[in-house]
């Protein structure tokens, strides 16, 4: 009989308690993936040690991809051999043929087979290209390939922000097994950014159904970012319901939950310990407990009396600190002292804002460019990628033509132009949809961007001279699916540094990024900082930004920087210098609002937050938070 290694403790994780799984919220997606990594490495081990093929349940998505690069560094550093391997893919977009681009197995090629030596009769995938008549016998097969191979020893699954696992949607079979099904509405919307527009997203999938899943002896669920959070509190808190088919999970005797520190946000044993139990009452933990219970009975902080303490199950604080008073006070100074009109401090010096995308810079920190170069700071801003996949096919015919009749109207060389912009028509016109564009096509769609980047700029009054664009090399894959970061990367950002040599950098903190590069980007400044730190023993003070997908929770703020009417003006006419991002974003993600209302509506709502916590009424507020020195 098969047995499995026990998941070890998780180092680096701490385990959630009160939920009706085992969950594990790590502060560093690098360890997590490691820690997945390492369970797949030990299987696969054992297994050979044995003399057996170990069966790996696999999935793709950005969430996994940080599993697979460990994987693939173990299989190249660590001698780790795949030859006894054999994987299954529990689903695949249905009417999508395995060569093209979005199918999982193209991905799975591209991010892990061609990277290690798993046979290729090993491989398994549920076809998407199967006629119609023969679904029904071609998924029967599927499940007699897993039974024949020994059934999966570990299955790695991420999670939709429905529930879904596999293509198990909301509502589905309890009980189903390897099925056509159709795709819920926002399963299809979240991934119209592999597709490039919800048009082109397949209406149904293959998958192995719930029952089938649960055959695997071991169960990974990874998830990472903000934008899960509210499901993966319902997965392993709440009951198990066919709404939310990961919860089923519960019912599994080896399931772990493993997501990042965004993603366990709204966990009742992260978001409130003390309701699970007794807590080490530091002074982040009583700021952070006693600003819940101000907005929890909605009254200010210096209005709180000990009654709402204990009608809040907060008798152990108001014992160790109280009387209410007293510690109202205490995190009231606490949250005044996060009020900074200068966040670049009184003294001229320079500054660098790292903008992953050439808009990040004004959607999340426009405010405070704006008063750094008030307070005559030379303000440098660093465009760390081109940001070209996201500009619309229409927009680069648009500038195509302008190019070519502005060169005509000069009389300027019209016959090479004139090739350019044939050449951008025909390579969009050959173009199917979801397929990467051709080189001339991105590169009159990254100097759109850069167009805009410029004139943003200039709005919050950044000069032109100070502007740097990196276009780092792990960005320019031409499609959602982004490259890790490498040492061209982090080199690119050192030489950066150290030519400016600034006294403070601010970085994009917003890791629930849908698409990754905000993480990519925090990681490559990390990594290049911290470098720079263990070689002059020094480095810049790091802030980090947020605004674009997410905003600080009034606990964690630690510099607030308020913003005039003027001031958020200023910062949306700078936004609305993003044309092809306005009106209509080609990857907006889960938010359907326009960037410039995403940011006035959170810059509007933190300065609400200190509000209704009784501090100074502001008409707006853009938070930060300072780097803990540690790399992604």
């Amino acid at each position: 009989m098969h047995t499995l290694t026990k998941l070890s403790p998780c180092a680096g994780a701490a385990r959630v308690s009160g939920t009706r799984l085992p969950c594990y919220v790590f502060s560093s997606n690098v360890e997590l993936a490691r820690t997945v990594a390492q369970a797949v490495a030990r299987v696969i081990r054992e297994r050979a040690a044995a003399g057996q093929k170990a069966v790996i349940g696999l999935t793709t998505g950005s969430t996994p991809l940080g599993i697979y690069r460990e994987l693939i560094r173990m299989h190249r550093d660590e001698d780790l051999d795949f030859s006894n391997v054999v994987t299954f893919n529990p689903d695949e977009y249905y009417g999508v043929p395995q060569e093209q681009l979005q199918s999982r197995r193209h991905w799975m090629q591209d991010h892990f087979f061609a990277h290690v030596n798993i046979p290729p009769a090993a491989i398994h995938f549920l076809d998407g290209a199967t006629p119609p008549a023969d679904v029904d016998d071609a998924c029967r097969r599927f499940d007699e390939a897993i039974d024949e191979a020994g059934g999966i020893d570990i299955q790695l699954l991420g999670i939709g922000r429905n529930g879904h696992i596999a293509a198990n949607e909301p509502f589905g079979s309890r009980h189903g097994r390897t099925r056509l099904v159709t795709l819920d509405p926002l399963t299809r919307k979240d991934a119209a950014d592999d597709f490039f527009g919800d048009e082109n997203v397949p209406m149904q999938a293959l998958t192995l159904g719930i029952d089938k899943l649960f055959e695997a002896r071991k169960v990974f669920l990874v998830a990472l970012g903000g934008h899960k959070a509210k499901i993966i509190r319902e997965a392993v808190e709440g009951p198990a319901i066919e709404r939310v088919p990961a919860s089923f999970l519960q019912q599994h005797p080896d399931a772990t939950v493993l997501v990042d520190s965004a993603a366990g946000d709204q966990l009742t044993g992260l978001a409130t310990p003390w309701v699970a139990g007794p807590v080490e009452w530091t002074d982040a933990m009583i700021r952070r407990a006693v600003l819940w219970l101000s907005l929890t009975v909605n009254k200010p902080l210096l209005k709180l009396d000990d009654d709402d303490f204990r009608s809040q199950n907060l008798h152990q604080l108001l014992a160790l600190h109280g009387p209410a008073h007293a510690v109202c006070h205490r995190v009231f100074r606490m949250q005044m002292d996060t009020i900074n009109y200068h966040p670049g401090g009184k003294d001229p010096q320079r500054v660098i804002c790292f903008s992953p995308h050439p808009d990040d810079d004004v959607i999340s920190m426009g405010g405070a460019l704006i008063r750094l170069v008030e307070d005559r700071h030379e303000v440098h801003i660093a465009y760390m990628t081109s940001g070209n996949i996201a500009v619309f096919d229409h927009d680069a015919r648009q500038v195509a033509h302008l190019v070519t009749e502005y060169n005509r109207l000069f009389g300027i060389d019209t016959v090479r132009t004139g090739e350019v912009e044939r050449c951008v028509h025909e390579s969009l016109a050959e173009k199917r949809p979801g397929q990467p564009d051709g080189d001339a096509v991105r590169k009159i769609k990254a100097l759109i961007r850069w167009s805009e980047a410029k004139a943003g700029a200039q709005v919050v009054g950044c000069r032109e001279e100070h502007l740097h664009f990196l276009d780092l090399p792990f960005y320019r894959t031409g499609t959602v699916a982004k490259n890790p970061v490498g040492d061209d990367d982090v080199r690119i950002i050192r030489e950066l540094l150290e030519r400016v040599r600034p006294g403070q950098v601010y970085i994009a903190g917003d890791l629930s990024d849908p698409h990754g590069t905000h993480r990519v980007c925090a990681a490559a400044i990390f990594r290049a900082l911290w470098e720079m730190e263990q070689q002059t023993g020094s480095r810049p003070e790091a802030l980090l930004y947020r605004g674009a997908w997410q905003e600080w929770a009034p606990h964690e703020i630690e510099i607030a920087v308020p913003l005039s009417p003027r001031d958020l003006e200023l910062k949306k006419q700078a936004i609305f210098r993003h044309e092809s991002q306005k009106d209509s974003a080609l990857f907006p993600g889960s938010d359907s609002r326009e960037f410039w209302q995403r940011a006035e509506d959170r810059n509007r709502g933190t300065a609400d937050v200190y509000n209704r916590l009784g501090l100074p009424e502001y008409y707006a507020l853009e938070g930060f938070v300072r780097w803990n020195g540690r790399p992604l």
